[in-house]
């Protein structure tokens, strides 16, 4: 199923494309909390790279924020988990940035 999606999310434009790489990713929230992660992830049929891919475009359009270290690296499984934690604060922010953009 998030294989599909990922198809479709790389196929899609505009407002579908957000609206999958939301789902796709409050979908692998679920997830997040397995360990280990990527391992998970690959046994869904997806390859890490395409996970952080999705991610990275929802970060470029402001939706998410990726949690960072003190290093600047990138925190990916924790920004997972804290939208599994709060799935509320996500979408309040997208509402937010919604009415922002009218």
């Amino acid at each position: 199923m998030l294989a599909e999606t990922y198809r479709r999310y790389r196929l899609a434009r505009g407002d579908e494309k957000r609206k999958l790489a939301r789902d796709l990713v409050m979908e692998l929230s679920r997830y997040s909390h397995r360990e280990p992660f990527w391992d998970e992830v690959r046994k869904l049929n997806l390859k890490p790279d395409k996970v952080k891919e999705v991610m990275l475009f929802l970060e470029e359009n402001g939706e998410i924020e990726i949690r960072r270290s003190s290093d600047g690296k990138r925190l990916w499984v924790l920004t997972l988990r804290d939208i599994r934690r709060n799935p509320v604060k996500l979408d309040r922010w997208l509402v937010l940035k919604k009415q922002q953009r009218k």
